[in-house]
């Protein structure tokens, strides 16, 4: 694989698309990041040029493949609010569903035919007591993880008939920040647990909401499979590898295996940060699953991925270092 290919990373401003640029130039790629900075930050991306342009607009699209002739494409694109999901569903079908079409008919016109593709988790649903592999039939039970699970169908449709080559990473939690402080997790809104966590615990907000204290777990909060957002992007520059040796096409889950609930995620930062959390509780959130945890090591056993960053104390230990820098808002 000649060293400086180019890669183009679609939402490689956003938290995980920027963590995957920097695993790609460590690995002699030059990640060129397609984004229309709607959520994400010009000042994330430092690993690569940055072409500003959404995927709605196929006329930039295809000037991008023209100017920078990818040898692959990384997708990381999307709306993925899952509230959100819930109130305004055509939004995301619109945008997950309609920008992933233009994207993969722009690079098949291109000639670049290999794909990488940011799923989720959420395309599995609520399943009380299945740890999903791979092969675990997708339910899905909001407009976000349908959009994904359509988009992974298309894929498939255009694999057939087009010969697409696609790697699909199904991610649970993604968390932590990259442990140099470069970049790391920074949404507008922000709505993810750590980082709201941390941010009441320092005061920038008035507390964290619990979303329900109902469910039917351990300690009646919902349970999440987290991993390291550095190991995801690990993971990418792998699943990259694997379709440029030429293996074709497969579906990952990238998970630990390990669920922790939102109350043990809780009791977890208070022994990082030595500090109390501000915690009030609140109803359940419509489109929350009861529980989802990783029941796979297909990344592991082929693609020989290790997930050493991803213990809960590393993952809010790094976030916690990121959310203190100077000129971080929360």
């Amino acid at each position: 694989m000649a060293t400086g290919a180019h890669v183009l990373v679609t939402g490689g401003a956003g938290y995980i698309g920027s963590h995957a640029c920097k695993a790609l130039a460590r690995a002699g790629f030059v990640p060129v990041c397609f984004d229309n900075l709607s959520t994400g930050w010009a000042e994330a991306v430092k690993y690569g040029p940055l072409v500003r342009g959404d995927l709605a607009d196929r006329a930039t699209l295809d000037a991008a493949f023209a100017e920078w002739q990818p040898v692959a494409v990384m997708h990381f694109a999307a709306l993925s609010l899952v509230g959100e999901a819930m109130t305004d569903p055509g939004r995301y079908w619109r945008a997950n569903v309609g920008g992933a079409l233009n994207l993969i008919e722009a690079g098949l016109e291109a000639g670049c035919r290999k794909l990488i593709f940011s799923s989720t988790c959420a395309t599995y649903g609520d399943q009380d007591g299945v740890l999903p592999d791979e092969d675990t039939p997708q339910f899905p039970i909001n407009a976000y993880g349908a959009s994904k699970r359509a988009i992974e169908d298309m894929i498939g449709n255009f694999t057939a008939s087009h010969g697409l080559e696609a790697v699909i990473f199904r991610y649970f939690n993604v968390a932590g920040a990259d442990p140099e402080g470069e970049i790391g997790e920074q949404h507008r809104p922000e709505t993810h647990l750590i980082p709201v966590m941390l941010d009441a615990i320092a005061g920038k907000r008035s507390g964290l909401v619990l979303h329900g204290t109902d469910y039917p777990t351990r300690d009646g909060t919902c349970v999440r499979d987290y991993v390291h957002v550095t190991d995801l992007a690990d993971a990418h520059v792998r699943g990259l590898r694997w379709l440029m040796a030429g293996r074709g096409g497969r579906s990952f889950n990238l998970g630990t295996g390990t669920g922790f609930s939102v109350r043990e995620v809780i009791d977890a930062a208070r022994v990082v940060t030595n500090r109390p959390v501000p915690v009030t509780e609140g109803p359940r959130r419509g489109g929350d699953a009861v529980a989802l945890v990783c029941g796979s090591d297909r990344a592991r056993a082929e693609l020989g991925w290790v997930p050493e960053r991803s213990t809960l104390p590393q993952m809010i230990s790094d976030a916690w270092a990121w959310s203190q820098r100077p000129g971080y808002s929360g």
